[in-house]
């Protein structure tokens, strides 16, 4: 016999053997097990309806769920849009405002480099007008003090004493300090 012909026939033998328990089962536990297996029927019944609205209820809340934080995303999606369009905005209007004080500065730094030109031209002349004004004055001043002090040379020249006189004047006065000069008698 071939191995295969024996594994079978030993199957049949375990087969019969178990149909055989399975009728001294019926005879011993027949109503009981009947009642058993009805009760295991129901429970397996309540269990897949259990387990059923479980999975409908799970279902549901994880639809809600989802909607839920679809919702949620699409809000912060549409805010997160919105801030980035008015930082958008804002930055463009800083960005103008810049470029307007910019501009508004280097009209008064010209403003004032014009004024400060005509300041220092305005300056420069008075301060050659005054120069001239000074040397002026100082012209002036200098021809009238060669004009006195020629004048006060002059009336030096004519009240100054001869050398003569002023000689004969100084012996007079040495002889006299001496005792030694007499004088004629009036």
């Amino acid at each position: 016999m071939s191995p295969d012909h024996e594994e079978r026939n030993a199957a049949n033998g375990e087969l019969r053997e178990g149909a055989n328990v399975d009728k001294i089962r019926d005879i011993l536990f027949g109503s009981n097990m009947r009642e058993y297996e009805k009760r295991f029927a129901r429970l397996e019944e309540r269990l897949t309806k259990s387990s059923e609205a479980l999975r409908e209820d799970l279902k549901k809340r994880f639809d809600s769920l989802e909607n839920y934080v679809r919702e949620e995303v699409e809000s912060l999606n549409q805010r997160l849009k919105t801030e980035k369009t008015e930082r958008s905005e804002n930055l463009k209007e800083l960005t103008r405002e810049t470029r307007d004080s910019a501009k508004a500065l280097e009209k008064k730094l010209s403003q004032l480099e014009d004024q400060l030109s005509s300041a220092q031209g305005d300056l420069r002349a008075r301060i050659l007008e005054q120069s001239k004004m000074l040397s002026s004055q100082i012209q002036k001043s200098k021809e009238e003090m060669e004009a006195a002090l020629e004048s006060e040379a002059e009336t030096l020249r004519k009240d100054k004493t001869d050398r003569a006189a002023l000689a004969d004047l100084f012996t007079e006065l040495a002889l006299r300090l001496k005792d030694e000069l007499e004088l004629p008698e009036k």
